[in-house]
C-alpha cells in the first residue's frame, strides 16, 4: 500500500514538473511559427551584393562627399549572436590613402544602414529627418580622412525585437496620395537608416483589384463608384466609402501600379519585409448582380450626413460565403504575379470603423478563419498582420468577440498591431491579447489521490507589435510622450507571458513629416534593449538636430520636455485649435466659466476647455486640447529665440523655431476667440470688433510665420496632385481631391456641415490666409450682425455661407507658392513681441 502511494505520489510530482514545464515554454507557443517565417524571409531576401549595393545607394543619396568612406559586408546571424544586428569597426586599411575608414557590418542592407545611422548619429553628432522638417544636420560629419575611430573591439548592436514596422492604412492618404518616385526614394532611405523591416506596401493595389474583379466579370466602368478618389483611398480599401472623389482614370491605376513596383523593389533590394494588402470582404455593388446568391451585406452609415448611399454603406461579402475565399485568393495571386514575389505577410483589417452584423462568437470565429483562408489559399506561407485600431475604437469588440476573432486563425499566423500603445496600450487591458500561459489543465487532490487531466480549448499567445499612434490626420501640433516612448516598447516585451520578444515595435502614425524628436527617439527604440532616460537623451538632441547647442537652447528642450512632449491624460490629440477648427456652435452655447485663470488673460486651461457645457447637445464643439502650462512654452520660445542669432542657419532649428512659434500663437488665438465671444455675451460691439480684428490679424501674421518654411505650405500639396493628371479634367478633380481633404473631408448639404470637417486640418501657409481666415471673418460677421440687430445669432445662416465658401474654396484653382519667403528668426522675434510677451497683450 505504501509502495502504492509513493508511486502515485511519484507520478503527481511528474505530472506538477510537466506542467511547470509547459507553462514556463508556453510564451514560446507561437514563437515557433514567428521564427519560421523569420527563416524563410532570411532564405528568399536578395542577394548579399544587393544588399550591399542598395545600402551604398543610401549612402551616396545621403552623405555623397563620404560614398567612399564606408565599407558595408552582409554578416551571417551567428556573427550576430543569432539576431539581426549591425557591427561598427574601424577599417583594417584605415588611414591608407584612399582606403574605407570605417566598416559596417549587417545583417541585411536594412543592418548596414541603421548601422551608417547609428555611427553618424552617436560618433558624429549627425541628425536625419524628413525634408519637410528640416532634413538631415549633417555639417557635423568630419570630412573624409578625419572621421573618428570606434573602440577597437568594435560595436555590436542587436535588435531586441526583429521587426520595426512602419506606417498606417490611412497614412498612404493623408501623406502618400501624391508623391512619385522621387518622393518615396526618400521616404525608403529614411526607412532604411531609421531601422524599419517591415513596411506597409499599399501603393498601386487598385490597379490589382482592376485585374482580380474582371476575372469576376465586372467591368472597369462598374468600378467607377467603387474606389474613391485618390486622397479618399485609403477608406475606400477599408469599406467606409465608395465614389468619394472618383472615378479613378485609367492612368492612375497604371502609374501607381508601376510606382508600387519600383517601390517593392527598392525594398527588397534592402532586405525589407514589405506589407501587401490582403482581401478583407469588401466588394463593388455590381458582384451582387454577377452573383445574386451570395451573401453580400451592406454596412452601415460611415460619416455621411444624411446616409447618402452614393458614398456611404458599402458591400460586404459574408467570410462564410465560397466567393470569399476564391476572391481572396485571386488576389494574392495576382499581387504575386504582378510583383514577382511576396513576403507572405499581409494587411487585412475587415471591420476598421465598422461593425460586424452579428456579435455571436462562433460567428466571428468562423468570420476570421476564412478570412485567413483565403490568404493562405493564395500564398501557403502567409501570416495575417490587423492593426488593432478596431479594438479601441469600437466598443462592439467585447472580450468575447475579441477572442474569437484573434483565436479563429493557426498560432503564429495572426500578428497584432497594438496601434495606439504610447496612450492605450491594449496589451494590458487585454491580458496580453488574451493569451494564457498553458494549453493544459490539470487538477490534483494529493491527500486524496484524486487527480484528473483534461484539454482546454483555451487560446494561445497571440503575437503583437507594440506601436506608436501618435498623430491623426497629419495635423500639425507638438505633442508627444516621451517618457511612454522611451519605456513602452521595453516592458512590454520584457512583462510576464509577452509575445512581443518574439515580434516587434512599430510607428503607426496617420501622417509623417512632425514632431521630428518623436520619430527619432521611436526609432531608435527599436534598437534599445533597455529604457532611455529621456532627460540624458534630451541634454544632446540639440547639439545633434542643429549642429550646435547652448545654454538657452538645452532649457527649451528641457521645457518643452515636460510640457508638451509630456502628455500623460490620454485624450487623443487631434488639433481642434480654435484657428483651424472653427467652432460651429451658438456663441451661448461655449462656457466662460474660468476661461480666464487667476484673474489674468491666459490660455484657457485643460480643466476648463473639457468642462464647457453646450446648450444644444446636437451641437458638436471639439475644443482645443490643452495639457501643458501655456506660459512655460511661451518662456521655452524666448529661449529659442536668444540662440536664435548662432543657430539662424541651421534649417532644423528655422523648423523648429516656426513650430513653436506657431503652437504658441495657436493656443494664443484660442484666448483670443474666447475674448470675442465673452464680448458677444455682453453685448460689446466694440469689444467683438477690435478683438475680431485682432483675431484675423493673427491667422495673417501666422501665414507670413508658416511661408518661412518649406515644411509649412499649402502650394506643394496642391501642386503635387495636379503632377499625376494627364488632362486638364483630371488636374481639376485631383486637386479637388487635395483640397476637399483637408478642410471638409466628406459630404454635405447647403445647412449641414460634412462630420469630418477640419479632421485633416493643416497650419500650412496660403491655407491660414485664403481659407481659415475668411472662414473666421464669416462667423464675426454674423456676431455683429446679431448685436446690431438686436436677434440671435442666426446659426443657420453662418452655416450656409461657410459652407458655401468651403465648397467655392475646394473648386479655386488659384496657384500658391511652393518655395518658402521671409526670415524665420525675424519673423519669429516679431510676432513673440507683437502677441506673446507681455502678459497682458490682450487688454486693449
Amino acid at each position: 500500500m505504501d509502495s502504492a502511494i509513493s508511486s502515485s505520489r511519484f507520478f503527481f510530482i511528474l505530472i506538477i514538473l510537466f506542467i511547470v514545464f509547459i507553462s514556463a515554454n508556453s510564451s514560446t507557443i507561437g514563437v515557433n511559427h514567428i521564427s519560421q517565417i523569420l527563416e524563410t524571409h532570411d532564405r528568399e531576401r536578395a542577394p548579399n551584393s544587393v544588399q550591399v549595393a542598395a545600402s551604398h545607394g543610401v549612402l551616396s543619396r545621403l552623405l555623397p562627399s563620404h560614398s567612399s568612406s564606408f565599407e558595408f559586408q552582409i554578416i551571417s546571424k551567428e556573427q550576430c549572436g543569432g539576431k539581426s544586428c549591425f557591427i561598427i569597426s574601424n577599417h583594417p586599411s584605415f588611414g591608407i590613402n584612399g582606403a574605407p575608414e570605417i566598416r559596417i557590418g549587417g545583417s541585411s542592407g536594412v543592418e548596414l544602414s541603421a548601422g551608417l545611422h547609428w555611427y553618424l548619429k552617436n560618433w558624429c553628432g549627425a541628425h536625419i529627418s524628413w525634408d519637410k522638417t528640416g532634413g538631415a544636420q549633417l555639417f557635423s560629419v568630419p570630412k573624409p580622412g578625419f572621421l573618428p575611430l570606434v573602440q577597437a573591439s568594435g560595436v555590436l548592436i542587436q535588435r531586441p525585437v526583429p521587426w520595426n514596422y512602419y506606417q498606417n492604412a490611412v497614412a498612404s492618404s493623408y501623406t502618400f496620395a501624391w508623391w512619385d518616385w522621387e518622393r518615396w526614394e526618400k521616404e525608403i532611405d529614411w526607412m532604411a537608416v531609421q531601422g524599419i523591416n517591415l513596411p506597409l506596401a499599399f501603393t498601386g493595389q487598385e490597379a490589382i483589384w482592376q485585374k482580380v474583379f474582371q476575372i469576376f466579370n465586372i467591368s472597369s466602368s462598374e468600378l467607377n463608384d467603387f474606389f474613391g478618389g485618390p486622397a479618399f483611398l485609403a477608406w475606400s480599401r477599408m469599406g467606409n466609402l465608395h465614389g468619394w472623389g472618383g472615378p479613378l482614370p485609367q492612368s492612375w491605376f497604371d502609374q501607381q501600379l508601376s510606382l508600387q513596383k519600383k517601390i517593392l523593389g527598392r525594398m527588397y533590394e534592402l532586405g525589407m519585409t514589405p506589407v501587401l494588402p490582403a482581401f478583407s470582404g469588401n466588394v463593388p455593388a455590381a458582384l451582387k448582380s454577377i452573383y445574386p446568391s451570395a451573401k453580400i451585406a451592406r454596412l452601415g452609415n460611415w460619416f455621411t450626413v444624411r446616409g447618402d448611399t452614393r458614398w456611404c454603406c458599402t458591400y460586404l461579402l459574408d467570410a462564410m460565403d465560397p466567393l470569399f475565399v476564391e476572391i481572396g485568393k485571386a488576389f494574392v495571386e495576382m499581387e504575386i504575379t504582378e510583383y514577382g514575389r511576396s513576403s507572405h505577410i499581409y494587411n487585412c483589417d475587415t471591420f476598421d470603423e465598422n461593425t460586424p452584423p452579428v456579435d455571436d462568437p462562433e460567428y466571428i470565429s468562423s468570420l476570421g478563419a476564412a478570412i485567413y483562408r483565403a490568404m493562405q489559399s493564395g500564398d501557403v506561407d502567409a501570416v495575417w498582420l490587423m492593426q488593432g485600431w478596431l479594438f479601441s475604437y469600437d466598443p462592439f469588440w467585447r472580450p468575447e468577440q475579441m477572442k474569437a476573432l484573434l483565436h479563429s486563425v493557426p498560432v503564429g499566423k495572426l500578428v497584432v498591431l497594438d496601434l495606439f500603445a504610447e496612450v492605450k496600450p491594449l496589451w494590458i487591458t487585454s491580458e496580453q491579447f488574451y493569451g494564457v500561459p498553458y494549453i493544459w489543465k490539470v487538477a490534483i487532490d494529493i491527500a486524496n489521490l484524486k487527480w484528473s487531466l483534461s484539454f482546454v480549448s483555451d487560446w494561445l499567445m497571440v503575437p503583437f507589435f507594440r506601436c506608436m499612434l501618435h498623430n491623426f490626420a497629419g495635423n500639425i501640433e507638438m505633442y508627444g510622450v516621451l517618457d511612454a516612448i522611451a519605456s513602452g516598447p521595453v516592458e512590454a516585451r520584457t512583462s510576464e507571458n509577452s509575445t512581443m520578444a518574439s515580434v516587434g515595435v512599430g510607428m503607426s502614425m496617420e501622417g509623417i513629416e512632425q514632431n521630428p524628436v518623436v520619430y527619432d527617439l521611436m526609432s531608435e527604440m527599436a534598437f534599445q534593449h533597455d529604457k532611455l532616460d529621456v532627460k540624458l537623451w534630451l541634454d544632446v538632441y540639440p547639439m545633434r538636430r542643429y549642429g550646435s547647442s547652448d545654454a538657452s537652447i538645452r532649457d527649451a528642450w528641457s521645457i518643452l520636455y515636460h510640457t508638451v512632449y509630456n502628455c500623460t491624460d490620454g485624450a487623443y490629440n487631434k488639433n481642434r485649435d480654435v484657428i483651424v477648427a472653427f467652432p460651429d456652435v451658438d456663441p451661448f452655447s461655449i462656457s466662460l466659466e474660468d476661461a480666464y485663470m487667476s484673474g489674468k488673460h491666459q490660455l484657457m486651461s485643460e480643466a476648463v476647455i473639457r468642462r464647457v457645457p453646450l446648450r444644444d447637445s446636437t451641437e458638436a464643439y471639439d475644443r482645443p486640447h490643452i495639457w501643458y502650462s501655456t506660459s512655460d512654452v511661451i518662456h521655452a520660445l524666448g529661449l529659442f529665440l536668444a540662440s536664435g542669432d548662432d543657430l539662424a542657419e541651421s534649417n532644423t532649428y528655422r523648423y523648429d523655431l516656426i513650430d513653436l512659434t506657431r503652437q504658441a500663437l495657436a493656443k494664443y488665438a484660442n484666448q483670443v476667440f474666447m475674448k470675442i465671444i465673452e464680448n458677444y455675451r455682453m453685448n460689446d460691439v466694440h469689444g467683438v470688433t477690435f478683438y475680431s480684428k485682432h483675431f484675423l490679424d493673427l491667422v495673417t501674421d501666422m501665414d507670413t510665420l508658416l511661408a518661412c518654411h518649406e515644411g509649412f505650405l499649402l502650394g506643394p500639396w496642391l501642386e503635387s496632385s495636379k503632377q499625376h493628371a494627364q488632362t486638364q479634367e483630371q488636374k481639376i478633380q485631383f486637386e479637388w481631391n487635395a483640397r476637399t481633404q483637408i478642410t471638409m473631408w466628406f459630404d454635405n448639404t447647403e445647412e449641414e456641415a460634412s462630420l469630418l470637417r477640419d479632421y485633416g486640418n493643416k497650419y500650412w501657409s496660403g491655407l491660414l490666409k485664403d481659407y481659415y481666415g475668411p472662414r473666421a471673418a464669416v462667423y464675426f460677421k454674423h456676431l455683429l450682425e446679431s448685436l446690431e440687430n438686436g436677434v440671435g445669432f442666426q446659426l443657420k445662416a453662418w452655416r450656409r455661407e461657410w459652407i458655401k465658401l468651403t465648397n467655392d474654396w475646394q473648386k479655386s484653382v488659384k496657384i500658391f507658392p511652393v518655395r518658402s519667403t521671409g526670415n524665420a528668426l525675424d519673423t519669429s522675434r516679431w510676432l513673440y513681441e507683437k502677441y506673446l510677451r507681455k502678459p497682458d497683450a490682450l487688454d486693449q
